[in-house]
């Protein structure tokens, strides 16, 4: 009888478990078709795509060919300040940096010094498709870009706007980069010390070659379009203080007959049947303006040397500051109001040029130039002493060396604490044929180059305005005659004693700055390997 009741609990038992069996397969079925239809219908979602809400508000624009005249008015980057929060706006600007992080795109718009911090947010009127449009525009593509200006609470410190940002409505790409450029713009701005040192890993170094093969990329970085800025502000303070002290500015012909005081580093160019040459110097022309009755004259123009110096302070095409000025009873007369000039240059970039200043110096560190006023002048004999004080040994005769001007200028600083100075009466022998020879000393002359840094910047004198004296010293020199007749000729019909120099523009902005190549303070150099862009 007990075997008989284990028999029918245990087919009770094998009932049970194959129900639950069944109604657990019941339930995977359903969970499957549950899952199949899931997956049916994102599929189908995937299919449809999300609606576009923002299609109008983005994309690449048809070229401007000047077609239509709209009339909007564009905001420049550096006029986005607090006045104008909350308020829409219409930017033109390159597109400098993009970065896509979920739903938001933060740009970097920059135009010349200026950049701002942009923010696209996917909403209800911006669609994930212009998100990803601007994303994908390439860096240095020109856009126009409408949103409404925002304060931040925590300054934008990437940015020269720092206290506000543009909150993009629509975006819209002018003219688009190629999307591999030769150089970032960030490997080309970044600070000296780090581009110094590839090891840092702070980014790829962009070398001189590679900077000026593609210069005007190059150019767009925020610190060349400060030095720029600033060069053309060297010019404009050169003018306007000589225009205030009575000179005319002058244009010479750059194409002359014969070189330029007899030198020999001239370029020759084909003249019609007969050959030319391009102007060393305006000194002659200069010199002719003052014998002319026009007294005070300056010119800035192109000056050509045929030298082959691939040093870091050369270049065979420059822009030269030049002038000559007549004078009634000393040459340093001229010295004054050169010297003056100088002061007067000094503190027009240091007042008016700060912001670019500073600019400059985040990429190219420097300690600040420093001048004074009076600016200091020193004789020969007294800069020969200082050298001697520390050991070299130069004869009263002898030229600088480059390595001692730098010396010389490293000791005037520990000693007057200027980086700017006025070196006077150099020896005779030193100097060009047409220097006035001291009438106190045979061997010295009323000649006189400045310095900024250590490096001369401005070489002078009092020319020989007596056309017999000039044929004299010419002779003593050796020089010929007869390449020097037209020069020479100028001085024939009545000449009042006069005095004048010239000035190396790049060279000038370069020991401002305390850059290290003059390369990087001319627009497209020109030197003995370099010929383009």
């Amino acid at each position: 009888m007990a075997e008989a009741n284990q028999t029918v609990d245990v087919a009770s038992e094998s009932k049970k478990a194959k129900k639950k069996a069944e109604k657990k397969a019941e339930k995977a079925k359903a969970k499957a078709e549950a899952k199949g239809k899931a997956e049916g219908a994102g599929a189908a979602a995937d299919a449809q795509p999300e609606e576009d809400v923002s299609k109008d508000c983005y994309g690449d624009l048809p070229v401007i060919n000047s077609s239509c005249r709209p009339g909007r008015t564009f905001v420049r980057v550096e006029d986005l300040v607090e006045s104008l929060a909350d308020k829409p706006v219409l930017v033109r600007a390159r597109l400098h940096t993009s970065r896509l992080t979920g739903k938001n795109c933060f740009v970097v718009l920059r135009q010349q010094c200026c950049t701002v911090q942009c923010i696209v947010t996917k909403g209800e009127t911006i669609s994930k498709q212009m998100l990803k449009y601007i994303a994908g525009v390439p860096k240095e593509s020109i856009v126009d870009v409408e949103g409404t200006v925002r304060t931040v609470a925590k300054p934008i410190t990437s940015c020269t706007q720092q206290s506000t940002e543009l909150h993009v409505h629509r975006f819209f790409t002018v003219s688009k980069a190629e999307a591999r450029l030769p150089l970032q713009i960030d490997d080309a701005a970044r600070a000296e010390a780090e581009d110094d040192d590839e090891s840092s890993g702070a980014g790829p170094k962009v070398n001189q070659d590679t900077r000026l093969d593609n210069r005007i990329i190059d150019l767009r970085t925020t610190t060349n379009q400060a030095v720029f800025r600033m060069q053309a502000g060297v010019v404009h303070l050169f003018r306007d203080y000589l225009t205030s002290q009575k000179f005319v500015e002058i244009q010479p012909p750059h194409i002359i007959s014969a070189a330029s005081e007899g030198g020999a580093n001239v370029f020759k160019v084909g003249y019609f049947d007969r050959k030319a040459y391009l102007a060393q110097s305006p000194q002659l022309y200069k010199q002719m303006a003052v014998c002319a009755d026009f007294e005070r004259v300056f010119c800035v123009g192109p000056v050509f040397r045929a030298e082959d110096s691939n040093t870091h302070r050369h270049l065979t095409e420059f822009v030269g500051l030049d002038l000559e000025m007549a004078f009634q009873e000393h040459y340093h007369e001229a010295v004054d109001v050169i010297g003056e000039l100088f002061v007067s240059l000094f503190k027009g970039l240091r007042d008016s040029f700060s912001s670019e200043i500073s600019t400059i110096n985040k990429q190219f560190p420097c300690e600040p130039f420093q001048f004074l006023e009076p600016s200091l002048r020193l004789e020969w004999p007294e800069a020969m002493a200082l050298l001697r004080e520390n050991g070299i040994d130069i004869g009263d005769e002898d030229d600088l060396s480059t390595p001692n001007e730098k010396l010389l200028g490293r000791l005037v600083k520990e000693k007057y604490g200027t980086d700017f100075f006025i070196l006077d009466k150099f020896p005779l022998a030193v100097r060009p044929f047409y220097t006035m020879p001291d009438p106190n000393n045979p061997k010295s002359s009323n000649s006189y180059d400045m310095f900024m840094r250590g490096e001369e910047i401005l070489s002078g004198a009092q020319r020989i305005h007596d056309a017999a004296f000039l044929v004299e010293r010419a002779q003593h020199h050796g020089v010929d005659i007869e390449k020097v007749k037209a020069y020479i000729d100028a001085f024939r019909y009545g000449a009042p004693p006069h005095a004048g120099g010239g000035i190396g523009l790049e060279r000038v902005l370069m020991l401002y700055l305390g850059l290290k190549n003059i390369r990087k303070t001319s627009l497209f150099p020109r030197d003995p390997s370099r010929l383009t862009p």
